[in-house]
């Protein structure tokens, strides 16, 4: 089902019924800060599963979006004051950070090597889902290999009746897509530049590198 989240009643309801698929282990679309994204429970192995199978590619561990910045110390064993720095300054919003993961936490997210990147993205109705579902394995809603979706439509033109609910909330705005940082680390490095400049980075925490290690 797609459902017009421009619409008020629409919006309600199609939340309603992304939060309830999530919970069952089942697949949705919804609008990010960048471009739109497949998910799943972050703690459900098989939704995980159907998640890749889904996008048609290997099982490369998704990034995580989280509804609060709360939700982070949950996630981690030692957060970096580095890392708490960017947190603060830049979410929610388009920077996802890597960092080490709890050892305890009960999921399988795939070959991570104990780390996790983790965004809180700056959209309405994410955050109205995440704040519900908790930590929701995330990745671009798109085939391997196809243009990343702008649109809940063009996200079921591409991934049709794998995914339980689509929400639609018009054109991405600025489908940049985000910054990753590097924090597991002595010393913060950019792995990807994209919505948030190096420059704007290096404001917060000065002595970060760059892709290229400089």
């Amino acid at each position: 089902m797609l459902y017009d989240c421009r619409s008020p009643a629409d919006r309600d309801r199609g939340i309603a019924a992304a939060i309830e698929a999530v919970k069952n282990g089942e697949l949705v679309v919804l609008p990010t800060d960048t471009v739109y994204g497949i998910g799943a429970d972050a703690f459900t192995p098989y939704a995980v599963k159907a998640l890749a199978d889904t996008k048609g590619g290997a099982r490369q561990a998704p990034p995580v979006l989280i509804g609060s910045r709360h939700t982070l110390d949950g996630l981690v064993f030692s957060l970096p004051g580095a890392a708490r720095d960017l947190v603060e300054a830049f979410w929610p919003g388009a920077l996802t950070i890597v960092v080490e993961h709890s050892p305890s936490l009960a999921w399988d997210l795939g070959d991570s090597s104990g780390t996790v990147a983790v965004r809180m993205p700056l959209h309405p109705v994410a955050l109205e889902v995440l704040r519900e579902t908790g930590p929701m394995a995330v990745a671009s809603a798109n085939k391997i290999g196809q243009p990343a979706a702008l649109t809940a439509e063009e996200a079921r033109d591409q991934l049709g009746y794998g995914v339980r609910a689509y929400l639609e909330a018009g054109p991405a705005v600025d489908p940049v897509p985000s910054t990753i940082v590097d924090l597991t680390g002595d010393v913060p490095r950019v792995l990807r530049e994209g919505a948030v400049t190096l420059a704007k980075l290096r404001e917060v925490v000065p002595d970060i590198l760059d892709e290229r290690g400089v």
